[in-house]
């Protein structure tokens, strides 16, 4: 029993001395930590503060640099600032230098003028004195001339006024001159109206022969079938060849109109040959005018390699030989081009011979001069011009070339082969009967032109050349003016364009000259 209670005081005893060494140890934990705690937040502190010095440190540090900085660029601005005042002062000064200069002048010139004013003042009272006096004398002349000429005033207004007349003619003429020169801005209007005139005075017959062709049938009753079933074999014939077909009240006959040669000549070739078969419909027609068109191709060939034969100009282009083989169905004034270009291939050949120059290339520049007339009818511009380029465009020399643009003048000649074209050019066309002009009118047209000319004050000589498409005046220096030759050229010209009627052109030249003549004695 007691040993029980000894063991359960001994337990309490133990219990009481580990509380108690509990609570101690507790309470030594407690402090120690508490201790640490202390230090760790004295250690804290010391960090944050060492921290806001090294941070108040940077800033003063930064503050100081950004200071200097502002510093430096507020000196920088101040010290351009200045220097603009500077320019600014010393344009100022250049300027107020300048005005007080210009105002220096001003007054020197107001000075002057006051001067000169006081001049022409001056002078107009003198001005006005003199005009008294010359009124005065202009007066007593005026009297004195009446006296000594034996007019009165108003005959010699009358000879005043034919004077001004005369000058207003002459200004007449320069205003005229310019005018022209105005007008050449207007060319292609102005060449649709000479086109317009000169189709207005060709002769009907003379288009209506060169622009048909007839022909025959054996019978009437061939109208009918050329016609065809609701007009389908006439429709057929046109649309085949481009060529349109007439058929009227002619007897035995039909008549091909057309402005192409050669087509038209494919229409006569084609209708021939299938009013001679007795077969005519639609698909024979197109047959037949391609064969005949492949038959007068061939025949255009030959015939381009015969001239060419004939003036021994080889090497020539093959689309050149064809385009001069198309000229035998090409006429100008009645006369065939194609042997126009042989005429004037053989002059300027025997020109060439007389002259010492290359015979060959003077007759391969005239076969060729009139090449553009092949297909002027298809491209826009003078034949002269076209011929040029297709020349050109086939590999000829340059020197043809040019003869071949410039035989009509649309650029100026600069060599002699162009001077050969074109008078080989002129003798082929203005020769009697080589453009179908009968003997009689064409001197008469010549003696008409002469006596036009001669018809107008101050002409001494006339002479129509070129079978009438040229009319040269030389008039006299003394009576007429270089204006009024101006001027009288165009009033031979109008005379002429009411007086006759001519196919083409008339070129009306006045020639002025001034001789001085003295002798040596």
């Amino acid at each position: 029993m007691e040993l029980n209670v000894m063991t359960m005081v001994l337990a309490v005893v133990n219990f009481v001395i580990g509380v108690v060494l509990g609570v101690y140890f507790r309470k030594r934990l407690i402090e120690g930590n508490q201790r640490n705690l202390e230090s760790q937040g004295r250690q804290i502190i010391e960090n944050a503060i060492s921290e806001a010095e090294q941070i108040k440190k940077e800033a003063i540090i930064q503050a100081k640099e950004d200071a200097y900085h502002i510093k430096q660029e507020a000196d920088r601005e101040i010290k351009v600032s200045r220097q603009e005042l500077k320019d600014d002062q010393r344009r100022l000064n250049r300027k107020f230098d300048e005005v007080q200069k210009d105002f220096q002048l001003l007054e020197e010139r107001q000075s002057i003028l006051r001067e000169r004013e006081e001049i022409v003042t001056a002078a107009e009272k003198v001005a006005e004195e003199q005009k008294d006096k010359l009124e005065t004398l202009v007066n007593e002349q005026r009297y004195k001339l009446e006296q000594i000429a034996g007019i009165d005033r108003e005959e010699a207004k009358v000879q005043l006024m034919q004077s001004i007349e005369s000058e207003a003619r002459m200004e007449c003429a320069k205003r005229l001159s310019r005018i022209e020169n105005e007008m050449k801005i207007e060319a292609d209007r102005k060449g649709k109206n000479i086109l317009a005139l000169a189709i207005a005075r060709y002769a009907g017959d003379y288009v209506a022969d060169k622009t048909v062709s007839m022909v025959p049938l054996p019978n009437d009753e061939m109208k009918g079938r050329i016609i065809g079933r609701e007009g389908r074999n006439i429709r057929a014939i046109e649309a085949a060849t481009g060529i349109d077909i007439i058929i009227d009240d002619t007897p035995e006959a039909v008549i091909l109109s057309g402005f192409n040669p050669i087509r038209r000549e494919v229409a006569r070739l084609a209708l021939e040959q299938l009013i001679s078969d007795g077969r005519i419909h639609p698909a024979r027609i197109e047959e037949v005018v391609q064969k005949v068109t492949e038959e007068l191709e061939v025949s255009i060939r030959e015939s381009g390699e015969q001239a060419t034969f004939d003036v021994g100009a080889h090497g020539i282009h093959v689309e050149l030989v064809n385009l001069i083989g198309r000229l035998k169905y090409r006429t100008s004034y009645g006369q065939n081009i194609l042997q126009h270009s042989l005429e004037v291939a053989f002059l300027c050949g025997i020109m060439a011979s007389e002259l010492g120059l290359d015979v060959k290339k003077a007759k391969r520049a005239g076969l060729l001069h009139d090449i553009g007339k092949a297909v002027d009818h298809e491209v826009e511009g003078s034949h002269a011009i076209i011929g040029r380029d297709l020349a050109r465009k086939y590999g000829e020399a340059e020197d043809i070339v040019y003869a071949i643009g410039a035989h009509h003048e649309d650029q100026p000649p600069k060599s002699v082969l162009d001077v050969l074209v074109q008078s080989a050019d002129a003798l082929s066309g203005a020769r009697p009967g080589a453009r179908k002009e009968m003997l009689q009118s064409y001197v008469k047209r010549l003696e008409d032109l002469e006596n036009i000319a001669n018809s107008f004050t101050g002409v001494e000589k006339s002479y129509a050349i070129q079978a009438g498409r040229e009319l040269r005046i030389i008039v006299d220096s003394h009576k007429i003016a270089d204006e009024a030759a101006f001027l009288m050229s165009r009033d031979i010209a109008k005379a002429v364009e009411e007086q006759l009627t001519y196919p083409g052109q008339i070129r009306v030249t006045v020639i002025r000259e001034t001789r001085a003549v003295e002798y040596a004695k």
